[in-house]
């Protein structure tokens, strides 16, 4: 395929704009190249500047899972914007959409939007801290929380592991407060309980990774987190930015039967626009402003076209018994199918899926944590991504990212994805 026009068009923005981007993983400096700039989107389906198209595995990573320009939507935005964009008061349409997403998840009994995944991440774990008046929080090596300066930490050494900042402009004493576990590893978060007795707030987690890849959680490890969390009285955060209403209509509490204190989530919730949202029960939400001394604001929180958007996509959710079954159906169709493909020409692969998440990493061994993500053969995948581009296949544009199934997909567009990894195999 030809791509003229879109690296003109990053061209361009390099001039005006850090790095060209928005945001970073657009660049595909993790794969090599220039980005694809895009026109416009419908179903399963991206056409970009060079008039191609392409089957959309990112699917603006995760919202889309009914499809791009799913007219329900597209219609409650329209009627909505005809009406104003933003007022800076209370609409009833928050308390609508507040009211539907409490009663589709478990163990939550108020909510409060705000305008990013990021925002809602670290509004929780402020939330957190108030509410038990402790400082120090856990977080989990490749689990990615938004940008927000606590969770931009990576890896110290020793079996207590302090964390140190990776990126300029988050502090030393930052960093100190937040302590990084191994994913899937039980016994490394007990170890850090217990050397921080009484001063952990919150554990914060992605219950599903999907930031190392697709990577769930062994048999186990949530269901052991809950129990040390009980024990030490510290709030369990799931971080469902990616999984709320994807995975199941409760999310991955419902999904994995295991409970969480305080929930936040994204992509979905808005339909595609700028939402996010952090939830819990009573107790815990009744500490956030303007009733507790917790503060949190956002003068563009429950915007009326997010909130339209938000309210038509989980309303269509709520009213598709088959939604969820269909998605892990295709899923898995997937899955199989790459796999052969891969299998077939001798291309060393782990393939990781759960509902209508999916990545695949080229590696002989499990991937279970960061460690054995990072194991992947890096230069396969980027002959991988390219070639699959190449063929009319968009997926992340980084090993480290999962792929989100939409919908709109048809079982022919699933054939001709396999059929391009069968091709692309070839050249790996």
């Amino acid at each position: 395929m030809i791509y003229k026009r879109s690296s003109a068009l990053f061209h361009e923005a390099q001039k005006v704009i850090p790095g060209g981007v928005n945001s970073p993983v657009r660049a595909f400096k993790a794969v090599g190249g220039d980005p694809i700039f895009v026109t416009h989107a419908k179903g399963a389906y991206l056409y970009d500047e060079d008039d191609n198209r392409l089957i959309d595995y990112i699917n603006s990573w995760g919202p889309m899972i009914l499809g791009h320009a799913h007219p329900p939507v597209i219609n409650a935005v329209i009627d909505k914007a005809q009406k104003g964009t933003s007022f800076g008061m209370p609409t009833e349409i928050e308390t609508q959409i507040a009211a539907l997403a409490v009663a589709m998840v478990p163990n939550i009994d108020k909510i409060r939007f705000v305008n990013s995944g990021t925002e809602a991440c670290m509004s929780a774990v402020r939330l957190a801290r108030g509410y038990t008046g402790r400082d120090k929080i856990i977080k989990f090596a490749g689990c990615y929380h938004g940008h927000s300066d606590s969770f931009l930490i990576q890896a110290g050494s020793g079996a207590v592991t302090f964390g140190s900042p990776n990126s300029p402009g988050v502090t030393k004493g930052t960093a100190q407060d937040t302590l990084l576990a191994r994913y899937n590893d039980l016994d490394h978060v007990e170890s850090i309980i217990t050397s921080n007795k009484g001063e952990i707030a919150c554990i914060i987690i992605e219950p599903i990774a999907g930031n190392m890849g697709c990577i769930p959680p062994v048999k186990g490890f949530l269901e052991g987190l809950r129990a040390l969390c009980d024990a030490h009285d510290i709030l369990l955060i799931f971080d469902e930015v990616m999984t709320g209403f994807r995975l199941a209509k409760g999310g991955a509490q419902e999904l994995t039967g295991v409970a969480a204190d305080i929930v936040t989530f994204g992509k979905v919730i808005g339909g595609g626009l700028p939402v996010g949202a952090f939830a819990a029960r009573a107790e815990i939400m009744d500490y956030l402003a303007p009733i507790g001394p917790v503060y949190q604001a956002g003068t563009l929180s429950g915007n009326p076209l997010a909130m339209a958007a938000g309210l038509a996509m989980l309303t269509e959710i709520q009213e598709s018994p088959q939604l969820f079954t269909s998605l892990a159906e295709k899923t898995e169709y997937l899955h199989k199918g790459m796999a052969q493909a891969l299998q077939d020409h001798k291309i060393i692969h782990t393939i990781n899926r759960i509902g209508s998440m999916i990545s695949v990493h080229f590696t002989k061994e499990a991937v279970t944590d960061f460690e054995t993500a990072a194991e992947g053969n890096n230069d396969t995948f980027k002959k991988f991504f390219h070639g699959m581009l190449d063929n009319g296949v968009y997926i992340a544009p980084s090993a480290f990212e999962t792929w989100f199934i939409t919908d709109a997909l048809s079982y022919q567009d699933l054939d001709d994805t396999i059929q391009a990894v069968r091709t692309v195999a070839q050249t790996l």
